[in-house]
């Protein structure tokens, strides 16, 4: 079965210091709850193949190996972008309109937009 990328995309202008992108404790907590209960479904589904959510692009390096010899890393993210990844999901699915229902429970689920990318063949 194919497999697709469900990336979670953040605004860094709306960044809260304790809670990142949700605008209150209760309201993470009932994202994480909510993003838990889809996980668990994505298993019972036999969707389920890896996520992860990821730290703030502050907290990032980059790594150029591309001029030969030892590589230099960097502090921060590799680019200044609008938004940034904040978490991600690989999942199967039979095509591209379960994939996309998929995303959609994804993105109701961590109430932020999921952008949705299939695997090359």
């Amino acid at each position: 079965m194919p497999q697709y990328l469900l990336s979670v995309w953040h605004s860094p202008g709306v960044q809260h210091r304790e809670t990142g992108p949700y605008a209150s404790e209760e309201a993470m907590q009932a994202a994480f709850q909510a993003v838990g209960e889809f996980n668990e479904a994505l298993r019972a589904e036999g969707a389920w193949v890896f996520a992860g959510g990821l730290v703030a692009p502050e907290e990032s390096v980059v790594v150029d190996g591309t001029a030969g010899g030892a590589p230099v890393i960097t502090d921060g993210p590799f680019t200044q972008a609008q938004q940034h990844m904040g978490g991600f999901w690989v999942v199967t699915a039979a095509g591209p309109e379960q994939a996309e229902e998929l995303a959609a429970r994804a993105s109701e689920a961590c109430g932020n937009k999921v952008e949705l990318r299939p695997f090359q063949a």
